[in-house]
């Protein structure tokens, strides 16, 4: 455990010692719960707390895409998480209606559940897009993390901290008993939710604004199998004729257990006064958008939250960072938000460990910002445009700045069998397709290409196929130095992996064909020289590893003999595409530039 003066005097607070860790979380939200499982599996000293006595009280973030079932697999709880998730199959028939109960304008498949995507879906990644709500994960994730060393605190609150050339002062408060003391930390990583104290104690810049508009949230329950089961979804949106909540015209009934546990999103005018919520009212909300006006359903709960719109442009300040939702704050559109916040995790946690344990120098950390400020911006760019692109479906419609029977008769329009009709049917169908950028957004899940001083680039990028040039839509796949390791199945005659497989979050991973035998000497001089966990995979007929499928060998983009570099976090650092002369000095070389050894 670090030891080191805590360069506070011990009047400054009542005597009750100094609690000591190399990291402190403060937040056990998807972020700070999952780098504490991050650090903790690579044995760093880490304690989290959080004010709260548990983990999330409301099912919020939901969607758990393709990159973050790769962490949890990486990390051995993907069995976990699928035990809690509605699967793959069951949540893809996003509807849009005039209530669950009414008519049905049209459907869109989702989260690559369409048989076109899926196999884009199928090739990209090991595992697929499920539904797991924050209620369900979070324990998950803090349970993992706990057993594998976290000392986690409830009920303790943040107060303030400093920070010195070797550490992070943190002040903090039992809630139960009052009692004020100390924890001395290495690093600090704020993952403290979209109101940030640590962000805002150390003055991270932001970009953007918050409360752009108002929303409210209902939880139920309420067995509706006989509306749904037949056209399986999370989402079933809502334009609803007569509304009277906010004058917005159209909510969301989400799926939380199928067929029996929903949440309604409704929104509501932000400039006014907040709609004053009470079980009639969310009562009366719930019966019009499922259009059964006797249902009796548990109103489990609800709250009032604003839509924000902002994201931090610099994610660290010395010893403290910060994730989550902390520098990324936008809409729930196109499930991002969990997603992110546990891969800024992933990104960070491996960092600190290695320079924890020595092997790399204090730079790494300044990588972080690098690499991860530009995915904080997209997603919360993005989040917002699919928001605003639900005005093309109000307009298709044109029930823009109507209620009540006109917008009915409006919505009614579109089955006529008249020119009006048909123009009204041709810009729902392009409408709709607008959609496909909240829903099937593929390049904005997994392409997250880095670019910072723990990357040596070759001056290379992803190169998009002809016809799928869009980015968001449509993820590629390559080995150019700063992209995700690219998915193939490898092994043997028994068994079968993916190639994120090879390359375990506890260390890093030279990948490299039978005629590159030689970089497998090159690794172990290497890891032996840098004091680093470094191993070579060869892939080939008659090694370990071959490849089934011949997949890799198109991927690769580097001859047999060449090499490519792995991070913990499975984005490619460096690679060589032949074996050089002397593949021990180029490796060596490689690592000590991506690790701040030069």
């Amino acid at each position: 455990m670090a030891t080191f003066d805590d360069g506070i005097a011990d009047t400054e607070l009542p005597d009750h010692g100094v609690v000591e860790t190399d990291v402190l979380i403060v937040g056990s939200g998807p972020s700070g719960s999952a780098a504490a499982l991050f650090l903790s599996e690579l044995g760093v000293s880490t304690i989290l707390i959080t004010k709260y006595r548990w983990t999330a009280n409301t099912p919020r973030a939901h969607i758990t895409n393709q990159r973050s079932m790769e962490v949890f697999r990486d990390l051995g709880i993907e069995e976990q998480v699928l035990a809690e998730a509605t699967p793959h199959e069951m949540i893809g028939d996003t509807v849009f209606c005039t209530a669950i109960a009414g008519e049905e304008i049209g459907r869109i498949r989702t989260w690559g559940t369409r048989p076109d995507r899926e196999a884009d879906y199928q090739l990209a990644s090991p595992c697929l897009t499920v539904d797991i709500p924050q209620t369900y994960l979070e324990p998950i994730l803090l349970r993992n993390a706990t057993i594998r060393g976290t000392q986690t605190r409830f009920s303790t609150e943040y107060l303030r901290h400093t920070q010195d050339d070797d550490g992070v002062t943190v002040e903090v408060r039992d809630r139960l008993t009052g009692l004020e003391y100390r924890i001395r930390a290495r690093y600090l990583i704020g993952a403290d939710g979209a109101r940030s104290r640590i962000a805002e104690d150390i003055g991270l810049p932001f970009t953007g604004q918050m409360d752009i508009a108002g929303s409210m949230n209902i939880t139920f329950r309420a067995d509706i199998a006989p509306l749904v089961d037949h056209r399986p979804s999370v989402l079933y949106w809502v334009i609803a004729p007569g509304s009277n909540v906010g004058g917005i015209g159209t909510g969301l009934v989400r799926m939380v257990r199928p067929w029996d546990e929903w949440l309604i999103v409704w929104g509501y005018d932000i400039s006014g006064p907040p709609p004053e919520l009470d079980d009639d009212m969310a009562r009366g909300i719930i019966r019009d958008l499922l259009g059964v006006p006797d249902l009796e359903p548990e109103i489990t709960g609800y709250s009032l939250w604003g839509v924000n719109e902002m994201y931090a442009t610099d994610l660290q300040r010395g010893r403290v960072f910060c994730v989550g939702d902390a520098v990324h704050r936008h809409p729930p559109s196109n499930g991002l938000g969990s997603n992110t916040s546990v891969q800024d995790s992933y990104n960070l946690a491996w960092k600190i460990a290695a320079v924890l344990d020595g092997h790399a120098g204090p730079s790494l950390l300044d990588s972080y910002t690098a690499e991860r400020a530009p995915v904080a911006e997209r997603i919360v760019t993005r989040a917002n445009r699919s928001a605003r692109e639900f005005s093309d479906l109000f307009e298709a419609l044109g029930v823009v700045g109507l209620e009540g029977e006109e917008m009915a008769a409006a919505i009614a329009e579109r089955k006529d069998p008249t020119p009006e009709g048909a123009a009204k049917r041709a810009a729902l169908l392009k409408a709709m397709d607008t959609k496909n950028y909240e829903f099937n957004a593929h390049g904005v899940e997994l392409g997250q290409f880095y670019s910072s001083g723990a990357i040596v680039s070759d001056g290379t990028a992803p190169v998009p196929q002809s016809g799928r040039e869009d980015a968001d839509l449509f993820h590629v796949m390559c080995t150019s130095p700063g992209a995700h390791l690219p998915h193939a199945w490898v092994g043997d005659n028994t068994r079968r992996m993916a190639m994120m497989d090879l390359a375990p979050y506890s260390r890093w991973t030279l990948i490299t064909g039978l005629t590159g035998g030689a970089w497998a000497d090159a690794a172990t001089a290497v890891a032996g020289e840098l004091g680093v966990p470094l191993e070579a995979v060869v892939i080939g007929p008659g090694c370990a590893v071959t490849d089934l499928y011949y997949d890799w060998a198109k991927l690769r983009e580097v001859d047999e003999s060449g090499a490519i570099l792995v991070r913990p976090d499975k984005h490619i650092a460096w690679r060589s595409h032949d074996l050089p002369d002397d593949p021990t000095a180029a490796l060596s070389s490689a690592m000590r530039t991506v690790l701040g050894r030069d």
